[in-house]
């Protein structure tokens, strides 16, 4: 089959990287290369940049109403494709087609389009006395990077890209050169759709090329990201250097704590196995440590481990598969020496802590069994640090003070869940808990409308809602005497 030579979309037009060269992208289900993305560099990025600058003012000018079109425009481009984005998705990434046609570009469309309301319905503010009348102006930055991961590709691109579009910023934007794909898509669409040439401009590479460049070029006025805890520790590093704005989600080591009185009906335990190997665990918000009171952990254990059991491993394109691969030969091999680690650590393997061999075109891809693990003591290293894979340990828990204290022993913050029919139990943990997220009784339930972000090394700054809006704008007040 033909390799598929992506491209830049700079000013409106797709464009081959100023280097010439290109990075192979490999599909992780077969192993093998399918497509290339430009290694593009600072050039490209100067010239995205430029055509963001000129873009801006007229783009800023328009009402919010005319740049909600053009995402609604945009949405509408991302839906009438939803099957066809769903398998190049998966193509791209190694999950399940039907966990991509479910939540990944549906959740695309949703950013676009509530994005889209929001800014239309954004009040302003202003305060009264005696003396005078105060007016604030949310006015756009002007250009922003916007930086995505691979785990989510066009999820999370577009949960950045359509805020800052929306608040009447022009955009950079970097996906990962892991998973480029679907964003190359939506350049096609972007130009399709009309997009104003300049409004959005997406460069392919190298985070130390491209990210680097974007996150250092002193015409971006801000910068969000998403990705690991290291490389948003160098951007928030080099961007108070030129005390520029930026917004960090990081990693997570998230808790799921389930307590003796949880209602464990079998539609829950489904959605706690769930939290912990949705997306082949490479999820940020993912429950990777399982906490259970240990009055019901023996019973709790083994309906778990019947379930995780049942879960099955395969291609990707295949409706009963609950799994697919991992998103790339690196990543399937950290995650299988974080799975050698625990066993050093003392661990003992419940289930699954090897490589799955599938047979025909899967036959060399980059497969996991969903793992659970049992034995460690809270402060090892395979409880304390990211595995962002089908890894879950069990740890066992006595009392509130313990399961609150095993929670909040990492240096992690993103997200937790909380199982419980004691609603009083459920606000204290909640209050306690060192996490920006907490799921009652629930997990992945979002409403776009709240702040999402993490604390300590999770991140900086929260993204969803006008919380979003906010951090694309800046503030000015206008102070008019009576």
């Amino acid at each position: 089959m033909e390799t598929i030579t992506l491209a830049n979309l700079i000013d409106g037009k797709l464009a081959a990287p100023a280097s010439g060269a290109h990075l192979d992208v490999f599909e992780p289900a077969t192993g093998k290369v399918y497509a290339c993305c430009p290694d593009s560099d600072a050039r490209d990025v100067e010239a995205a940049v430029a055509a963001a600058q000129r873009a801006a003012p007229a783009w800023a000018a328009l009402s919010a109403g005319e740049r909600a079109k053009h995402l609604h425009r945009l949405a509408d481009a991302i839906e009438a494709r939803l099957g066809e984005l769903a398998r190049e998705e998966s193509r791209d990434s190694g999950k399940p087609v039907n966990l991509a046609r479910s939540v990944d570009i549906p959740r695309a469309v949703a950013n676009l389009r509530f994005f889209a309301e929001a800014i239309t319905q954004w009040p302003g503010e202003s305060h009264v006395d005696v003396r005078a009348v105060n007016v604030t102006l949310r006015q756009a930055l002007g250009v922003v990077g916007c930086i995505s991961p691979w785990n989510l590709p066009l999820y999370l691109f577009t949960w950045k890209i359509a805020p800052a579009l929306a608040a009447g910023n022009t955009v950079v934007a970097k996906p990962s050169e892991i998973t480029p794909f679907t964003a190359f898509r939506l350049s096609e669409l972007a130009i399709e759709c009309g997009f104003p040439p300049g409004v959005l401009n997406i460069v392919h590479g190298l985070g130390p090329k491209v990210g680097q460049a974007i996150v250092e070029h002193p015409k971006i006025k801000a910068v969000s990201f998403t990705g690991s805890t290291r490389t948003g520790a160098f951007i928030a590093e080099t961007a108070s250097r030129q005390f520029k704005k930026v917004s960090l989600e990081m990693g997570g080591k998230n808790p799921a704590i389930v307590f003796a009185d949880a209602d464990l009906s079998d539609a829950n335990l489904d959605t706690i196995v769930r939290s912990g190997f949705s997306n082949q665990g490479e999820i940020c918000l993912c429950g990777s440590r399982l906490l259970v009171e240990r009055s019901i952990y023996g019973e709790f254990k083994r309906r778990y481990l019947d379930k995780v059991k049942a879960l099955r491993v395969g291609d990707p394109n295949d409706a009963d598969s609950n799994l697919g691969a991992l998103v790339s030969k690196p990543h399937f091999e950290k995650v299988m020496g974080c799975i050698a680690r625990a066993r050093e650590e003392g661990g003992t393997i419940l289930t699954g802590g090897n490589p799955v061999k599938l047979h025909g075109r899967c036959a060399d891809g980059w497969f996991i069994a969903p793992t659970v693990i049992e034995g460690l003591p809270q402060d090892c290293a395979t409880n304390r640090e990211e595995i962002f894979g089908p890894v879950v340990t069990l740890i066992p828990f006595d009392s509130e003070d313990e399961a609150v204290a095993i929670a909040n022993g990492t240096d992690y913050g993103l997200a937790a869940s909380v199982w419980t029919r004691d609603l009083a139990r459920a606000h204290r943990i909640s209050e306690h808990i060192d996490f920006g997220i907490v799921w009652v009784n629930c997990w992945m339930l979002r409403d776009l409308r709240t702040p999402f972000g993490g604390v300590k090394h999770s991140g900086m700054g929260r993204e969803g809602g006008v919380d979003a809006l906010r951090f694309f704008t800046e503030p000015k007040n206008v102070c008019i005497a009576t």
